[in-house]
């Protein structure tokens, strides 16, 4: 399988939550894989093959560990259930947000929930009503994608030909209607249509390379 062949994800959902006392926004993105939990759990959280699909990722993905993403985010791991979720905090920058995956086994093969809840806070909130839910779903989505060509492929390494397919015409033209879609789901929460597909505009032109 290649990426013109390989999807992101077949749910896209925009909520809203509680944490430490304050409100939040949820972006939720889900689809499933021709594999077992327990393999797709491995390629989640087994380092030698994070970097094939994702990238270099270095700590201990178990409970109370600390992680670190080569030039992004770190964070601790809050909860480790192998090979069912594991959750944690996403501390880039000034700003610290989480990140829960759920696997479930199905009849198919396994069935991947990743949601990403981000703090209601100035800061925050200023990037949420520049781009709104797509920022965070569509760099989801790219790492599904990435995910899905991984785990076809014998568990080969997706990085250099998911950036090649970014680049490409029809990689820019997937991100644009990603971004539209998470748009679309963000209105369909709740936000004026006009906000939210303004936001969409602006995160397909980041995603694209036109901002």
């Amino acid at each position: 399988m290649d990426f013109e062949e390989a999807s992101g994800a077949t749910v896209r959902e925009v909520g809203s939550g509680n944490r430490n006392a304050g409100p939040t926004h949820i972006v939720r993105a889900a689809r499933s894989y021709h594999t077992t939990a327990e393999d797709l759990w491995d390629a989640l959280t087994n380092q030698e093959r994070i970097h094939r699909w994702f990238a270099e990722v270095s700590g201990d993905f178990e409970q109370g560990g600390l992680y670190a993403i080569s030039g992004n985010a770190s964070g601790k791991v809050v909860s480790c259930r192998p090979p069912r979720e594991l959750a944690l905090t996403w501390e880039f920058g000034a700003s610290v947000s989480w990140v829960t995956v759920t696997i479930t086994a199905t009849n198919e093969g396994a069935h991947l929930v990743l949601e990403h809840e981000q703090p209601i806070d100035e800061t925050s909130q200023a990037h949420w009503d520049q781009y709104g839910p797509g920022a965070a779903g569509v760099g989801w989505e790219l790492s599904m994608l990435g995910l899905d060509v991984h785990l076809s492929n014998d568990g080969g390494s997706s990085i250099e030909a998911g950036e090649s397919w970014a680049q490409s015409a029809t990689g820019k033209a997937t991100l644009r209607n990603w971004s539209q879609a998470w748009g679309s789901a963000h209105a369909e929460a709740g936000e004026d249509e006009r906000s939210a597909l303004d936001a969409a505009k602006r995160t397909a032109d980041f995603y694209t390379g036109q901002s």
